[in-house]
Parts: C-alpha cells; structure tokens; sequence
C-alpha cells in the first residue's frame, strides 16, 4: 500500500478533495482511520453524503486529525491500493490554540514519512489575493521537491477568481506539476488518478 498526504492551508479545501475524490473512484461509503495527536487511531465510517455534511463547512482548523481511507486506483492490468490522508490545514503563524498546534505539528511529522504528497492552494483565494501563496506553501514544495512524488493541487478552480489564480500559483512554482482541479465539477480528477498510477 502506498500512502499519499494531502496537505494545505485552512480552508484550501483538502477534505472536500478527499471525499469528492474517494466517490470519483466509486467509493460509497466512507471507512476512514482517524487518529488525533496522542489517541490511538480509530475508525469512522459515513455514507459519502453524510461524510460531506459532517466533515466539511468552511472554517478554519475544522480537521485536527489524520483521516485515512483507503481507495483503489485502476493500473494497467492490475490495481493500486492508495491510502490518502487529509491533514490538518498549516499556516506561517502560531496558532493560540494548543489543539491546534498539536494537530499541525502531527501533519508536519506524517509529511516527513509521507511516500507522496498533494499539496493543495486555493486557486480562488490567490486570484483574489496574491500574497494567499503563503511561505508554508513554499516550504513544503521545496520540502517535497527532492524528496519524491508530489503535486501541486491548485484548488477551486470552478470559482470566479481561479483562473488568475492557477496563473500565480504556476508562476510560484515552475518547478512543480501544477493540478487544476474542482471537487464541485471533478476537473482535474482524472489528471490525480494519472498520478496515483505512475511508477512510484
């Protein structure tokens, strides 16, 4: 099995991604393993209806945990068992919230040990506002670039300011294979499939 992180900012939409994703590979129910800084990991399981109305709602550090599921990606003649984990949104600052702390110093250690990571910016929110491309967003491309796999999820692409967006963040990242994608449309999803099957 090989495990993929994926990684962000607060809000920049790496939950949705994850359910959105899980149903584009014909997943129907949710079984994810959640474990919390210091608890051992549990298992939590929710219709794909039900995981969007419990797990997603826009604010700001709403994941604390790692959340694991397991979902199989078509290879040639056979299929890979990919475990894609959403993590807790990083920003530059400290956050006030011990909890909160904890949850991204648990990201930070998963994304040392991580075999692959999808990083993702939110398109939308860089269109509007250029300097939304954080230095935690450069730190972990640069982390990841000589490390392994990885891309660059540019996020919300079907919003108004996206396409500006995408635009900066390629600018940002030459280096990088920059995704657009949509988890309200699913654009983009068969180029992350492509991913998942490469040689790695």
């Amino acid at each position: 099995m090989n495990t993929v992180l994926v990684t962000g900012q607060p809000r920049a939409g790496k939950t949705l991604f994850l359910i959105q994703f899980a149903a584009f590979l014909n997943v129907q129910e949710l079984r994810l393993h959640v474990t919390a800084p210091g608890e051992p990991t549990h298992i939590l399981t929710l219709p794909i209806s039900r995981a969007r109305a419990e797990l997603v709602d826009g604010a700001d550090h709403k994941t604390r945990a790692l959340q694991a599921v397991d979902v199989e990606v078509p290879v040639r003649k056979h299929v890979r068992v990919i475990r894609l984990t959403d993590t807790t949104g990083l920003s530059d600052d400290i956050h006030q919230e011990a909890a909160v702390r904890e949850a991204m110093a648990q990201t930070l250690r998963a994304l040392r040990s991580a075999e692959a990571v999808l990083h993702l910016i939110d398109a939308d929110r860089a269109g509007r506002d250029g300097r939304a491309i954080a230095d935690v967003d450069r730190e972990i491309v640069r982390f990841m670039a000589g490390r392994g796999p990885f891309s660059v999820l540019a996020s919300k692409m079907d919003l108004p300011q996206a396409p500006l967006g995408l635009e900066r963040i390629r600018r940002a990242f030459p280096e990088a294979r920059v995704i657009p994608v949509s988890s309200v449309t699913r654009l983009g999803f068969p180029d992350v499939r492509r991913f998942f099957a490469g040689r790695w």
